[in-house]
């Protein structure tokens, strides 16, 4: 399987994508500019062309939605314009939504409520020819950006497509230290985005990368 990020400049799909190329994937790092793709790939790439087993690649957010599985990491303001753009390129695919409705009020992140509950039960409204998954929520983009950190954590995973949920999943197995779990339909996507804002606060009080593990499953 070959993965694509649209919006995978930023921490958080940076992090992923080297994580996925480190398990021998192939990724292609979408940006709205290839040259700022190109540029982020070459940085990776210097730091940990060592462990890169898979290929990592720089592309434009076009190429990315061609890939067979697509993930979006773009911030959630801009993340319905952006599937729009590709939206002919993800007819039948599963996407995976990263994006929560956060934002900062002085040392504590908030959740805020999104017209349709969460932003990706909000794309399969939009794109209902399309298979969105809800995932990797509550990883601390900098431990996945380090090969080196030991990173373990639980991923919750919803979708309304058992295709989505399935394929969401053994992404997620592909990445060593994480376990997924499925935490039902579309209709958990409100709550899993929500704790986030838990999760960075709860690093930002204790200068912490913690992750989410949940014991007795």
């Amino acid at each position: 399987m070959d993965v694509g990020i649209i919006g995978g400049t930023g921490p958080a799909g940076r992090g992923l994508g080297l994580r996925l190329a480190a398990a021998g994937m192939s990724v292609g790092i979408g940006s709205r500019d290839p040259a700022r793709a190109a540029s982020v790939v070459g940085e990776i790439a210097a730091a940990w062309s060592e462990r890169i087993e898979g290929v990592l690649a720089g592309v434009g957010n076009i190429e990315a939605a061609g890939a067979e599985l697509v993930v979006l990491a773009t911030p959630w303001e801009g993340a319905t314009r952006t599937v729009s753009e590709v939206a002919d390129r993800l007819e039948g695919k599963v996407l995976v939504s990263m994006a929560s409705v956060l934002v900062r009020e002085g040392q504590e992140m908030l959740a805020l409520v999104h017209p349709r509950g969460s932003v990706a039960a909000a794309l399969q409204a939009a794109f209902p020819r399309t298979k969105v998954a809800g995932a990797f929520h509550h990883l601390p983009a900098r431990e996945m950006a380090d090969l080196d950190s030991g990173l373990t954590a639980d991923v919750l995973v919803c979708a309304d497509d058992p295709e989505a949920t399935a394929e969401t999943m053994s992404l997620v197995e592909r990445i060593e230290g994480l376990r997924p779990l499925d935490a039902g339909s579309l209709g958990q996507a409100a709550a899993i985005e929500a704790f986030t804002a838990v999760c960075v606060t709860l690093n930002v009080r204790y200068r912490a990368r913690s992750t989410l593990k949940l014991a007795g499953i």
